[in-house]
């Protein structure tokens, strides 16, 4: 009779079954199948007004960039309001000597941003592979590199680079912290991750409000062979999520 006890029963059992936290059953029955909004319907600056409301920027004593994102958007989007983007948040944060990236937030995100935030991070040349990701539908594995050119100047490979986590911490933004974390450009600070995926499917089953959650991508590490998925990112130093800014900062001035 009650159709959201019976989700929880059968995504219990599925968990308990297979061992993956990913896939769940949910009783959704106004469910409408998201649609990103067509991007030359967008103009530039309602788009950049969108980016604003999702990301925090400020300068902190002692010359330290903290940059709070949460949702990643894609290069398409960022190349589009690009401008925008650089007075916005990166001429403000260019000329600082350490910068803080906070993810606690950040469960979001487009696969194509990753080598985009990665490479203000690193190096023009030589390219550097990031990521590799397996589409199960399509049978396609899609190969992330650093990009050649950027717009803007890069933050550099010297400065140091904090990322802070949290157990809420999901999706793409798990897979750019593995991503700096394996480079060894950055420090992360705070929680293990969630363990997501950097695609989900969300299935209709048959003729009812029932609906099934499922990986449909799976991201492997070229440097360390492995994915972050299922077990998340573990952390440089661990320390409860609220105190992840505050340690950042005492690295950094150490």
């Amino acid at each position: 009779p009650d159709p959201g006890t019976l989700a929880s029963v059968l995504t219990e059992g599925v968990k308990n079954t297979i061992g993956d936290s990913r896939v769940k059953v949910t009783y959704e029955p106004e469910y409408v199948p998201a649609v990103p909004p067509a991007m030359p319907d967008i103009p530039p600056e309602q788009l950049a007004g969108m980016i604003k409301a999702t990301v925090k920027v400020e300068v902190l004593d002692g010359n330290i960039a903290y940059l709070k994102i949460q949702h990643i958007i894609r290069e398409e989007m960022a190349q589009k309001v690009g401008p925008l983007l650089l007075e916005y948040i990166w001429d403000k944060v260019l000329p600082t000597s350490a910068m803080i990236l906070d993810f606690r937030s950040a469960v979001s995100g487009e696969l194509s941003g990753i080598p985009y935030i990665v490479s203000y991070y690193t190096d023009s040349e030589p390219l550097i592979h990031i990521d590799s990701v397996y589409d199960r539908p399509s049978d396609i594995t899609t190969e992330l590199w650093s990009m050649p050119t950027l717009l803007g100047k890069r933050y550099g490979t010297s400065k140091p680079l904090m990322i802070l986590t949290s157990k809420n911490t999901l999706g793409v933004a798990e897979d750019v912290a593995y991503c700096l974390k394996n480079l060894k450009r950055a420090t992360i600070v705070g929680e293990n991750t969630a363990g997501g995926t950097v695609k989900i499917d969300k299935i209709k089953v048959g003729d009812t409000d029932f609906y099934v959650s499922v990986p449909v991508a799976k991201s492997i590490n070229p440097i360390t062979g492995k994915s972050w998925e299922i077990d998340g990112v573990a952390p440089h130093v661990e320390v409860p999520a609220e105190d992840a800014l505050e340690t950042a900062v005492a690295i950094i001035q150490l």
